[in-house]
């Protein structure tokens, strides 16, 4: 007999942060998703530059923020070695969104996720 168990996992994301005119605001505060599935963490940017340059950033509990990824308005970016195989991010200047795509989520990826401006 097979049991099958649907884990919880948690993606917390701080938002609504600003300085002057320009700010990031991410929708959600805390997202429940099962393993294996695709989840979508949302991120829209206010700036008055015509270059955004937009981060992620991934934060365990007790530990520094890490790197995931960049995107330019005109580039695609970096992504670190450890993310590029399930994370992804599409920069929309038109909607002025960057949502984070993880990928076959596993109960690692639980943690806190920034958005964050230059």
């Amino acid at each position: 007999m097979l049991r099958w168990a649907l884990m919880s996992l948690c993606f917390i994301a701080h938002y609504d942060v600003s300085s002057g005119q320009d700010r990031v605001e991410q929708s959600y505060r805390e997202m429940p998703a099962s393993e294996g599935v695709q989840v979508i963490l949302r991120c829209n940017y206010t700036t008055t530059s015509n270059t955004p340059y937009l981060f992620w950033y991934k934060q365990l509990p007790n530990r520094s923020p890490t790197f995931i990824l960049n995107k330019y308005s005109f580039s695609e970016g970096t992504t670190e070695a450890e993310f590029k195989k399930r994370f992804s991010a599409t920069l929309d200047s038109t909607s002025r969104s960057v949502p984070l795509t993880i990928q076959d989520v596993c109960v690692s990826d639980s943690a806190v996720y920034y958005c964050a401006l230059q």
